[in-house]
């Protein structure tokens, strides 16, 4: 992986707008607390978008400061994800054309001529209008339309020097430009057309099989009616047997207890939320210390019958109940990030 600095020249200072500020806030929400750090790849993306496609060092450093983060921490992340332009790109369009085998193999190579001739002689460098950049970049996952170029969040497909070309002169002069494959097929389909089942007509053996299907219906009904009209009449008393579920097995439950006059918050627990508190009450699990005691034969009883497998052990059930229990939800929140509701 090539090194990847800041650019020399940085813009004095960044600010959200009123808009993408409340979106990075709506974004952050979505994490628990104590875990703002994990919205740091969409609001530095976010942040991208409004400085019009690369990221500055003042961005980096205003997402570091609302996610409460080191500036080294969004550095690397910034340095080392290629998806984040440390240099200003085209204001039209940055050409990212994949370089990887398939592409290559197929005509990569006179894409990127292409891009040296008609925006710049080297990457992540502006075209004289500052409207165009390109880079090369690794495989953008289209190998079946290869070669293909990214530009933005688009992907276009299919390429020749030509079409391309045609692509990036229809960008400059303000027009249209359908992304996808620049040749005559949809998608990944076969070029050309379809191959196979071309000359299938199911409309007559299907009007043939539905009215077979129709007569077979009537008899099957004529016969059941009179089936139903000679047989027994069935005992009631076998009937309800018969509908009454199974049990589920009681080996392994966990001892339940009566509702207490204060039931601990179960909600405090990674994992549950207000409807598998209610299921637990059910079961009589209302104080913390039932949980943390739980053995593993009833962790697998409970498991069965939430029908969460591995939910318990995934979230250590049993560490965050025996924190609750022995040293309250303070202690908890700050060891596993997770405050009272």
């Amino acid at each position: 992986m090539s090194v990847r600095r800041l650019d020399p020249v940085q813009p004095e200072s960044f600010k959200f707008t009123r808009d993408n500020l409340k979106w990075a806030k709506d974004t952050i929400r979505k994490y628990p607390a104590g875990k703002q750090a994990s919205a740091v790849i969409p609001v530095l993306w976010r942040a991208q978008e409004q400085a019009g496609g690369w990221t500055s060092e003042p961005a980096m450093r205003y997402v570091a400061d609302l996610l409460d983060m080191s500036y080294i921490r969004v550095y690397e992340i910034a340095t080392f994800y290629t998806m984040f332009q440390l240099s200003p790109v085209g204001k039209t369009a940055h050409v990212q054309v994949c370089g990887t085998t398939p592409c290559m193999l197929r005509g990569a190579e006179d894409l990127i001529k292409l891009c040296k001739r008609k925006i710049a002689g080297t990457p992540h460098t502006l075209s004289e209008d500052g409207n165009f950049s390109w880079e090369e970049v690794e495989c953008l996952g289209a190998c079946v339309n290869a070669p293909m170029v990214q530009i933005w969040k688009d992907v276009y497909e299919d390429l020749t020097p030509e079409s391309l070309e045609a692509v990036l002169d229809g960008m400059a002069a303000g027009r249209e430009v359908k992304p996808g494959p620049q040749v005559d097929r949809q998608f990944s389909a076969p070029a050309g057309g379809p191959t196979t089942l071309t000359s299938l007509n199911g409309s007559k053996p299907k009007a043939a099989a539905k009215k077979s299907s129709s007569k077979a219906t009537a008899a099957t009904a004529k016969k059941a009616a009179t089936a139903k009209k000679a047989a027994p009449a069935k005992k009631p008393a076998a009937a309800k047997k018969a509908a009454s579920p199974a049990k589920p097995a009681t080996k392994g439950k966990p001892k339940a207890m009566k509702k207490p006059a204060k039931p601990d918050n179960l909600k405090l627990i990674s994992g549950v939320g207000p409807k598998l508190e209610g299921v637990l009450n059910e079961l009589g699990i209302y104080k913390w210390h039932q949980i943390a005691k739980w053995t593993k034969t009833e962790v697998v009883w409970v498991d069965d019958y939430l029908k969460f497998k591995g939910r318990i052990e995934r979230d250590d059930w049993i560490a965050q109940a025996s924190v609750l229990a022995a040293d309250g939800p303070d202690e908890h929140a700050r060891r596993f990030g997770r405050k009272a509701k």
